[in-house]
């Protein structure tokens, strides 16, 4: 049994709602839309005695942090207040919506820290300046170790009240890298490129890695030797919740790629046991596998629609490795991408809405998307080196890919448009095939 490797560092002892006043149809902000400007929103400081003041800092810092991530908004920190703190409380009775209105905020944070026991408790409120009403009020209960874990939750709270969505400030990105010895391993981070740490030990080459959808399991490819000295490409498996791997498919030949379907059961990958490689479908827990395309050609990348009824793909059957998609069950394969010399790993977006997919052009890859029948492509990445790996953040607003712009290959994320970039690794060896998990539940 290998070493334990915790997923999320942290986990609260206690979130619970005490007051949820907004129940609106529509997001206050509208995603994905056109902008002219930022939504603000004032994070006074947090009230609290001071032999906490370690905890707001932290507490305030990240938030900040987390939600200057998301490029939807404007900060407006302590400095920019012009009520009395020391008198004013967190309750609409205890301050004036006024004095946040004059400086132009849109939304109000405020909060008060104090301990209960051992453990560190924070209420919270969010408020819609403008109309002078609560959107949430939240009670967070846990140890004082965990107090990162209670600001990404709180960041991930007014996004979600916000914008409709869930945040992404307790993912984790995998992706593969190599060491010092020359090997490559499967390693992971948060969202934001930082604590990263080394997922597998298998001293060999091991790539390709994918979430399950429940965030707990990953599985990746790793070069093996089987009897008679033989190389292969099996299928292995990594449970966070026992820090232990298994190994589920190593049949003849490449078994990569892999893709979890939307419910977790089974897993979508390349498979040339057969001789050609074809997509296939397995179940784990039977070992049975089901063939989805039969072609002349080499069927790889698979990527499940969030419906779980369609499968995006990577075929060469017409010549060029082109973008293909075709129903769960194999039937129906159709064609999207005709340009370019070779296109590469496509993904859905979790809206259903898009497929973003690396395309060879002007002799490097670049990042581009399409609408799921291939229409209305965009390029996302240009001058800037070589761009591959592309996927899709789970709230859909980011897309991270690897990218050799600045020398050595690294990840990346931006924008879902293409704009925001931003590097996430630093003298990790090359870094590629970054995968994002879902958020905790």
């Amino acid at each position: 049994m290998r070493k334990a490797i915790p997923f999320f560092a942290s986990f609260l002892v206690a979130s619970s709602f005490f007051n949820f006043s907004h129940a609106a149809d529509q997001p206050y902000i509208a995603v994905g839309e056109a902008k002219t400007k930022k939504t603000v929103i004032a994070l006074p400081e947090i009230r609290g005695t001071s032999d906490l003041a370690k905890y707001t800092k932290a507490i305030n810092e990240t938030v900040t942090n987390d939600l200057l991530y998301m490029d939807l908004f404007q900060v407006l920190g302590p400095a920019a207040t012009i009520e009395n703190a020391a008198n004013a409380g967190i309750v609409p009775s205890t301050f004036k919506f006024s004095d946040w209105s004059s400086i132009g905020a849109e939304f109000l944070f405020k909060a008060q820290i104090g301990m209960q026991g051992e453990a560190l408790t924070l209420e919270a409120y969010l408020y819609d300046v403008p109309q002078a009403k609560e959107v949430f009020g939240k009670r967070y209960v846990a140890s004082t170790s965990d107090v990162n874990t209670i600001a990404h939750t709180v960041a991930n709270n007014i996004v979600e009240a916000l914008t409709g969505q869930r945040g992404i400030f307790l993912t984790k990105i995998a992706m593969t890298c190599s060491t010092r010895s020359g090997k490559k391993e499967i390693f992971m981070m948060n969202f934001d490129g930082s604590e990263p740490k080394q997922v597998t030990q298998h001293h060999s080459i091991s790539f390709a890695p994918a979430w399950s959808p429940d965030s707990t399991k990953l599985a990746y490819s790793v070069y093996t030797r089987h009897r008679g000295n033989i190389k292969n490409i099996d299928l292995y498996e990594f449970d966070f919740t026992t820090s232990t791997y298994r190994m589920i498919s190593n049949r003849k030949g490449i078994n990569s790629g892999a893709a979890y379907s939307p419910d977790g059961q089974s897993v979508t990958l390349t498979m040339s046991f057969l001789g050609n490689p074809e997509i296939f479908t397995l179940t784990p827990a039977t070992s049975t596998v089901t063939r989805l395309t039969k072609s002349l050609g080499f069927d790889v990348d698979p990527s499940w629609s969030p419906d779980g009824k369609t499968l995006a793909f990577v075929s060469s059957r017409s010549g060029k490795p082109m973008v293909y998609r075709m129903n769960a069950d194999g039937s129906n394969p159709q064609r999207l991408t005709y340009a370019g010399v070779y296109n590469a790993t496509p993904n859905w977006s979790p809206q259903g809405n898009k497929i973003v997919f690396a395309g060879w052009l002007e002799k490097h890859f670049d990042v581009f998307t399409m609408n799921p029948d291939g229409s209305h492509i965009e390029r996302l990445t240009k001058n800037e080196g070589s761009n591959e790996d592309p996927f899709f953040s789970p709230d859909g607003n980011f897309i991270t890919f690897s990218s050799n712009r600045a020398g050595g290959q690294n990840v990346y994320v931006m924008n879902a448009d293409g704009s925001f970039v931003k590097r996430l690794t630093y003298g990790m060896g090359n870094c590629t095939a970054p995968k994002w998990s879902n958020p905790p539940k």
